[in-house]
């Protein structure tokens, strides 16, 4: 099972581009969209009589220490008195959204995400598990996940999410060189890691996931190396394989990482293809872009199915379903519009307090927008893209609504990233490390502001 990784198409394709998990994208986000947009979309939704499943997301922002690399929303603070009043309000914004929906919705799929989520006890996970149950029905939940950080997590605290309804979750390693961990202020041993893990498989999860990153300071490629030989001897299910994205402008704490201290691009390259090279051969069937995945793993089949979808958790099984998000920052989706709460916690508080949706911003999706919304789901997930479906799907001539697009496809086509065949084009094994930049051929808002995409981070 060998993975085609092609250096050279990769170095002269290297660009700045968004990863995709919604579009458009959350710098795209409106201060105009406000709860009384969110009002009247979950009016519209849930006022037509539907059983469709749902998707729910639980931001718990809070962590013990600050990992210098992380551009997640998150709290530092070692007063667990934060968490139990965090829960209080997460506890009035469901209900809040209850008032709306009116009925208990079925959940297909349900992420703990941070933050630190791992930060809680088992006692507090199970006191916003009985509030999730009260207002939605997870009887019939698929996945229900959590965010590990295996420093301060036990294997008691895994078997009391086994009692509480999880079945996957996912543990941030990064990389196992002390030099690296010390600079980046996350030192993790190993035997924490595989502790949680082995916990994990003991219980029963369906699934686990691993997240590494290449690009960290003084990181070197025999020290990355020993990392992935350590992580394939753990035999997670998943392993989402980062490149670190160095915006110090935008992630205050990247300041403090110096970029003397970062490897070179070929530095990088050299990283990323060893790592390819060993996670083939160990088995690992390449997802896309940055995962990878054992053939048995339901994410590895929904490839091979063509069932794979994209959602703010990455790749996933699971249906383009509506998503609800708690808590300060999260990110949702319903019906035709993404919504995010307040960042900041003063704000989310007060709103529940006076009884408001903690809306902050948002967008209301135009038919362009769900439009080329569908077309990045397929190229990102399905790796193709058949132009006579979209016509017919979308009542449109793709040829004549896309001709300036389908100029750059041919540019693509003459790189090696894409293959033009008679009903559209198919990505090369090669060019699905590179899925961004084929992607972002169909955003339109990324061509109206070429000159400060440097907001994103780079493809490779």
């Amino acid at each position: 099972m060998t993975i085609k990784f092609d250096r050279e198409l990769i170095e002269r394709c290297q660009t700045n581009a968004p990863r995709y998990t919604s579009y458009p994208t959350a710098d795209r986000f409106s201060f105009d969209f406000n709860k009384d947009t969110q009002e009247a979309q979950l009016k519209k939704l849930f006022s037509r009589n539907s059983d469709e499943p749902i998707s729910l997301y639980i931001h718990i922002p809070f962590c013990n220490t600050l990992c210098l690399y992380c551009a997640c929303n998150k709290i530092i603070t070692n007063d667990r008195k934060n968490i139990a009043r965090y829960i209080t309000y997460l506890e009035k914004e469901i209900e809040l959204y209850a008032s709306y929906i009116k009925k208990r919705l079925n959940v297909v799929q349900l992420h703990f995400g941070g933050g630190s989520p791992s930060w809680m006890s088992v006692d507090e996970v199970a006191s916003i598990m009985n509030i999730v149950n009260r207002y939605f029905n997870l009887e019939n939940a698929e996945e229900v996940s959590m965010e590990i950080d295996p420093r301060h997590t036990t294997a008691e605290f895994i078997y009391g999410l086994r009692d509480n309804g999880f079945n996957r979750i996912s543990i941030g390693l990064q990389d196992l060189d002390k030099k690296v961990q010390k600079l980046v202020n996350r030192v993790q041993t190993f035997e924490e890691s595989r502790a949680v893990l082995e916990a994990a498989k003991q219980c029963g999860f369906g699934s686990t996931n691993v997240d590494l990153i290449y690009g960290l300071p003084l990181q070197t490629l025999s020290g990355f190396e020993d990392t992935i030989d350590r992580v394939i001897e753990l035999s997670p299910e998943r392993i989402a394989l980062f490149n670190y994205a160095h915006i110090p402008s935008v992630f205050m704490p990247q300041t403090r990482i110096l970029e003397s201290d970062l490897p070179t691009p070929s530095v990088k390259l050299d990283t990323l293809a060893m790592s390819v090279e060993k996670l083939s051969a160990a088995g690992y069937v390449f997802i896309g872009m940055d995962h990878f995945a054992r053939p048995e793993d339901s994410l590895a089949i929904a490839l091979k199915n063509g069932t794979m979808q994209r959602n703010f958790q990455g790749y996933s099984t699971f249906a383009d379903t509506n998503m609800l998000s708690f808590g300060v920052s999260s990110i949702g989706f319903l019906g035709d519009s993404y919504y995010q709460n307040t960042k900041d916690l003063d704000s989310y508080y007060s709103s529940l307090d006076n009884g408001v949706l903690p809306i902050q911003r948002g967008v209301v999706l135009t038919n362009d927008d769900l439009l080329r919304k569908y077309i990045i789901g397929e190229v990102m997930c399905q790796f193709s893209l058949n132009y006579s479906k979209i016509s017919k799907t979308f009542s449109l001539d793709f040829s004549e609504y896309f001709a300036t697009e389908i100029i750059d496809l041919h540019g693509l086509s003459d790189l090696g990233l894409i293959e033009i065949t008679d009903f559209g084009f198919v990505v090369k094994e090669a060019g699905r490390f590179l899925i961004r930049n084929i992607a972002v051929v169909f955003d339109k808002y990324y061509r109206e502001s070429r000159a400060i995409n440097k907001r994103y981070s780079k493809v490779i």
